[in-house]
């Protein structure tokens, strides 16, 4: 990062992009009153992945970071903030400074998102951003509002809408959708005894209780029957659905049947109110049963009681039949903050929710309450404070989207959607069904909505900019916000009558960012070619949680204004849960802080982790660390090791060669014929890069970032595990020098080609990687700006390097040594190992002879002597079975599953082949895939014993076994062999050392030593000198360790000729590791992990009861204590100390310890090694120095004498 801030590398693309093709990208506002959280992280690499792809396509992309300033989130804040409970409090405290508070608060966090987003190496523009708190993109707002009033697409109407009584304000539609949770309500069946028919009650069910009260109607399904039965234990008689007479009684017997008949036989009846608090309406005809096919058979009594101010449907129905009218005031009896209020008397000022149980306990005096019970049901949430929705009916200003939903369907369907079934399914349902959009909120801090009204309501007048209000007000515009605006008056063009006044309502924040693509321009009135030239957007990205959000409020806005698409490409990304599954949640802390994730795998782990997931494919991903590491290890490790070996064996070939490599990644006609090696390997890579670059494009081109990252992936393995592994001699220089100059170009073209293709995906490591392998580029005349990989446009594929045929070959060679390894795993036959024979069988002779073409390297990584390709398995004594996939067919054909079984079973060897050559096969009449089966292979002949047997698809691997005596001793001196490279590699050394190394082996490994000490000392590239385990070792070396190698002892020495000191990779002395868990220990002592040697100064194994004292005085222990084991069993005091090497052990409460799991090699503290037999302890515990600064900087030889001294040694 240090790097692209001292080059200013973001704003040098842009400049080197001017001019070129525009590439336009929206950017979805987030608010900055929160940190940011997985979501925002994911939905940001995605679109710096894109936006950097099309900037190294050859277009010039703006990024302009945006952000949500008004609205909920942050009035919510302040409300907590400040204890506000309602608008009294906001107009005591006036609007003016209840919107400055709003305004401090709107960047709480932006300086960390800007760190945040930096580090996960987005590259966006700050410095340039739009804020819809700015007057200029406010007017722009005002603008795009005058447009759809002109259109005649804005009226004011009462709805009943989704209402939040925590913040004040009704919620749109879609915003009500964001925040569900099942819930448990009451379920209450209450009583209306009908006036015509006395002693008989028609029974209605609720879940809403505080509903009651406002009970002006109750109604049922016009053809659907319902019945008048007797209840047997009450003998009260009652009136319900018959569909729903379960609801109520559990057994025929509990009631008795008097009358069914038909819903619209109840039309008009009339019954007795449950409270008189709204009795004045009985004149309208209140009261009574009203007729709605709306009525559904599935839930309650078939009856549903209609408080019309509390539900859309009972709004309507009691409009439609004349209970109330549109045009007379509304009788509301629930405040904005949900409270009850007049003339609902008995429960004046009780919060709705809280007054269930009041009201029921009242309903119960009133011998109205037949059966309260409880539902567990889906119910809405406000998305921002997480408090309970009701229902309720508000005076609103609305947006005609129902009208418009033709236009919508059809801007939608020109669009490009990944994946495609979040637009053709969800949002395309979810456009089907739109509601008018209710665009006013009750609120302070926003747009004001730019509508000034006459006191009668038969003028308004739609402000669409600031020099409009000026001309028609006469005054001054600074600032558009509420504070600013709501005093300023317009005169009537009507004599005489009083000024117009701004209607008190804010915009929707919603219809803020939905109209960024014209805001943030300051669009009509500033920068309209930019504008025109970059809309519709070729690109915008968010969680699929936004198709009811910011995409929605995008088309209908962009529809209603162009009648266009606002965007050309869209990709929706699924959601990153916790890894239980649960969401994110700071109170539950069930997920890793991000920073934490990033400062300890890299930031290009967590990226690539996210994107090569589900979630990129629209479905949830369930969060887990683990899964960053493995990719960090699997992948990351690999390619910087594969990047670090091409570096190594460059240095190598200019320290032995005194040759300085220089490469042409360009791939122009001169280096194409040059890299058309004769080594099948080379043009393989080369190949297979091509195909990459190839498919790279033609996906990346249709924003299938859920393709490209896995083939991405599999190349890296592809090339490291496969090209490196099985070049390494020809890398390091084993063979032809030529040959090995060719290898290192071939291998430097791919990876800085590799590394061209990942700088979007994963920017920091392919900077570093380049940042090396530019200066090993042939200098060209070239002036142009190479400082960074993100100058450089991507490469294109040359297909001249494309062979099809070798890449089908190596493909088939992969297969065959993948089969080879599985063999010797079931056999648990280490590769080290060689072994006589191995059978390659297969139908297709042409598969045999790509196979054949590359045996060379089977034989090398499968370690065998001899490959055999056949056609003709019977030779072998080779059967094939076929058995069924259970659960796949079962679930199939069900009650035919049986036949098919039958069937699969019977399959012969021919029938098999023929399977596996098309792919399935018809038995009974039906299509069988043969990936719905399972094919085994059965040896049956003299040698079976020694065979073992694997397949994949119609290739069958058997591999021979048996081991000579001569095959186990060229294994075991591969096992001597690698125990020194993986010491050499502990200790630091380098290929370019020289070394040599001594080997103390029993008579055992000395015998296998004497036959293969040239091909060990070979595979070295040292002198390797052999000696008894009783002879006396060398003190004077680099390096020792101890080792088990076919169950016997060896001790490997590594000299280093340069003369060099003792190395402190490893501990010349036995130590274990202690971890004091929940223990009380002197103040001054902090850590909790430390060492203890297990030999003491004169080379004698210290006691256990020793151990115990040492733990006591190194951790400052000041209570009783136990050692545990690493399985959480105290340590046994019948332990041989000697056991206790290199292992950890914990100290802890006598009454148990809580162990963890600790991997880490070597002592946990700082030591030196100052001679072969001494080892001092520089801290203990760790980061508690033992030793003074002037002791610690003594040579090895003066730190020797001194403990010489100290302990009264002959020598140490």
């Amino acid at each position: 990062m240090e790097f692209w801030k001292d080059i200013d590398a973001f704003r040098t693309c842009l400049k080197q992009s001017a001019g070129k093709p525009r590439y336009s990208f929206y950017d979805g506002p987030p608010f900055a009153t929160g940190l940011p959280h997985y979501g925002h992280i994911l939905a940001g690499t995605i679109k710096d992945i894109v936006t950097r792809y099309a900037h190294q396509s050859g277009f010039h992309v703006e990024r302009r970071f945006g952000w949500d300033c008004h609205g909920l989130p942050v009035e919510y804040e302040i409300d907590k903030a400040l204890g506000i409970k309602g608008p009294d409090d906001v107009m005591k405290m006036g609007i003016e400074a209840y919107n400055n508070e709003c305004r401090k608060i709107v960047h709480r966090y932006a300086n960390e998102w800007e760190q945040i987003v930096g580090r996960m190496g987005r590259w966006i523009d700050f410095k340039n951003d739009y804020k819809t708190l700015y007057p200029w993109y406010m007017e722009s707002i005002w603008w795009v509002f005058k447009q759809l009033y002109d259109k005649g697409l804005v009226y004011r109407g009462f709805k009943v809408m989704p209402f939040s009584t925590a913040c004040n304000t009704p919620l749109s539609n879609f915003e009500t959708t964001q925040n569900y949770k099942d819930v448990v309500d009451p379920a209450v069946v209450v009583s209306f005894p009908l006036l015509a028919k006395p002693g008989v009650s028609i029974l209605a069910w609720t879940t809403t209780p505080w509903t009651l009260p406002s009970n002006m109607s109750c109604c049922v399904h016009p053809e659907y029957i319902y019945v008048h039965v007797e209840d047997t234990k009450t003998n009260q008689q009652y009136i319900l659905m018959e569909a729903r007479l379960e609801a109520l009684y559990k057994s025929p017997k509990e009631y008795k049947v008097i009358a069914k008949f038909p819903g619209k036989d109840l039309k008009d009846l009339q019954y007795e109110p449950l409270f008189d608090y709204f009795i004045e309406y009985k004149k309208n005809g209140a009261f009574r049963i009203l007729v709605d096919t709306y009525v559904t058979q599935d839930s309650g009594t078939g009856v549903v009681h209609q408080a019309p101010y509390f539900g859309a449907d009972d709004y309507r129905i009691c409009i439609d039949n004349g209970v109330i009218r549109k045009d007379e005031e509304m009788v509301c009896a629930v405040d904005v903050q949900g409270r009850f209020t007049a003339p609902v008397t008995d429960f004046l000022g009780q919060y709705v929710k809280d007054a269930d149980k009041n009201i029921l306990q009242e309903l119960k005096k009133r011998g109205r309450v037949v059966n309260v019970g409880s539902i567990k049901h889906s119910y809405p949430f406000c998305w921002r404070s997480d408090t309970p929705l009701i229902y309720r009916a508000v005076p609103s200003w609305f947006i005609r989207v129902e009208n418009m939903v033709e236009n919508l369907l059809a801007n939608n369907q020109k669009t490009y959607w990944v994946p495609d079934f979040v637009k053709e399914k969800r949002f395309a349902n979810w456009l089907r069904d739109a509601h008018d959009w209710a665009v006013s909120r009750n609120r302070y801090w926003g747009t004001p909505i730019p509508l000034w009204v006459s006191k009668d309501g038969q003028e308004v007048v739609c402000i669409g900019s600031i020099e409009e209000l000026e001309q028609l007000s006469g005054q001054k515009i600074v600032d558009l916000h509420r504070e600013n605006v709501d005093k300023i008056t317009i005169p009537s063009r009507r004599p005489g009558q009083p000024p117009l006044e701004r209607t008190t309502e804010v915009f929707d924040c919603w219809f803020e960012s939905g109209s960024m693509p014209y805001a943030q321009n300051h669009y009509p009135f500033e920068r309209r070619k930019e504008f025109e030239d970059s809309f519709p957007a070729d690109f915008v990205a968010e969680g699929v949680d936004q198709t009811r959000g910011w995409f929605y409020t995008l088309l209908v806005v962009s529809t209603a204004l162009f009648d266009k698409p606002p965007f050309k490409n869209l990709v929706a990304n699924g959601l990153v849960l916790a890894g239980d599954g649960q969401k994110m949640s700071k109170r539950k802390k069930n997920y890793p802080d991000p920073l934490e994730v990033v400062n300890k795998y890299g930031a290009d782990a967590l990226r690539l982790y996210l994107i090569n997931s589900p979630v990129v494919r629209g479905e949830n991903l369930r969060f887990k660390e683990e899964g960053v590491r493995d990719l960090l290890k699997d992948v990351f490790l690999p390619w910087y090791n594969a990047f670090r070996f091409l570096i190594q064996n460059l240095i190598r070939v200019r320290t032995s060669d005194s040759v300085s490599l220089r490469f042409d990644p360009s791939l122009n006609e001169e280096t194409i014929a040059k890299l058309r090696s004769s080594n099948i390997m080379d043009r393989w890579i080369l190949s297979s890069m091509q195909s990459l670059i190839t498919w790279f494009r033609q996906e990346m081109s249709m924003y299938r970032l859920y393709t490209v990252i896995p083939r991405l992936v599999k190349f890296i393995d592809q090339l490291t595990n496969w090209y490196v592994r099985l070049n390494r001699r020809r890398h390091k220089g084993e063979t032809d020098t030529e040959d090995s100059y060719q290898s290192l170009e071939v291998l430097f073209v791919v990876l800085f080609t590799l590394t061209r293709l990942m700088a979007p995906f994963t920017p920091f490591i392919t900077e570093t990687m380049y940042r090396t392998l530019k200066k090993l580029v042939k200098l060209d005349g070239n002036k142009q700006n190479t400082d960074s990989i993100h100058y450089l446009m991507l490469p294109e594929p040359q297909k001249d390097l494309i062979d099809e045929n070798i890449e089908r070959a190596v493909n088939r060679m992969q297969t065959v040594i993948d089969l080879g390894r599985l063999t010797r795993e079931r056999r648990t036959l280490p590769l080290k190992y060689p072994l006589s024979e191995a059978i390659v069988v297969h139908a297709d002779e042409s598969y045999l002879e790509d196979v054949r073409s590359l045996q060379k390297y089977v034989l090398e990584e499968l370690n065998i002597q001899k490959l055999s390709l056949t056609t003709n398995k019977a030779s072998f004594g080779v059967k094939m079975k076929a058995e069924p996939d259970h659960k796949v067919l079962g679930l199939k054909f069900k009650k035919d599953f049986k036949k098919i079984l039958t069937a699969v079973k019977a399959l012969t060897d021919e029938q098999i082949e023929t399977c596996l050559a098309n792919g399935g096969i018809e038995l009974e009449g039906e299509w069988i895939q043969s990936s719905e089966m399972y094919i085994t292979y059965d040896v049956n002949c003299e040698d079976s014993g020694n065979m073992e047997v694997a397949c994949s698809g119609a290739v069958l691997f058997i591999l021979k076994t048996q081991q000579t005596q001569e095959l186990k001793d060229e294994g075991t001196s591969r096992e001597i062999t690698n125990r020194v490279q993986k010491l050499r590699k502990k200790a630091g050394l380098v290929p370019t050392d020289q070394i040599s190394v001594q080997l103390y082996l029993n008579d055992e490994l000395l015998r296998v030593m004497k036959g293969f000490q040239s091909q060990v000392e070979s595979a070295l590239k040292c002198k390797v000198t052999c000696k008894t385990l009783t002879e006396n070792h060398l003190d004077d070396y680099f390096i020792s360790e101890e080792h088990k190698v076919a169950g016997h002892d060896l001790i490997v020495v590594i000299i280093c000729e340069d003369g060099r000191p003792l190395s402190n990779a490893l501990s010349v002395c036995p130590y274990v590791n202690i971890v004091a868990v929940g223990l009380k220990q002197q103040f001054w002592i902090e850590g909790s992990r430390g060492t203890i040697l297990l030999e003491n100064p004169k080379g004698r194994t210290v006691t256990l009861d020793k151990i115990k004292d040492d733990v006591k005085s190194v951790f400052g222990i000041t209570e009783p204590f136990a050692l545990y084991q690493e399985n959480g069993k105290v340590l046994p005091d019948t332990v041989a100390v000697s056991d206790l090497n290199k292992k950890i052990i914990f100290a802890g409460p006598v009454s148990g310890c809580a162990v963890e799991k600790i991997t880490q090699e070597g002592p946990f503290v700082k030591f030196r090694n100052v001679s072969s037999k001494t080892v001092v302890l520089l801290e203990n515990p760790v980061g508690s120095p033992t030793l003074d600064d002037s002791v610690v900087a003594l040579n090895n030889k003066q730190l020797a004498a001194l403990v010489q001294n100290a302990f009264n040694l002959a020598a140490v």
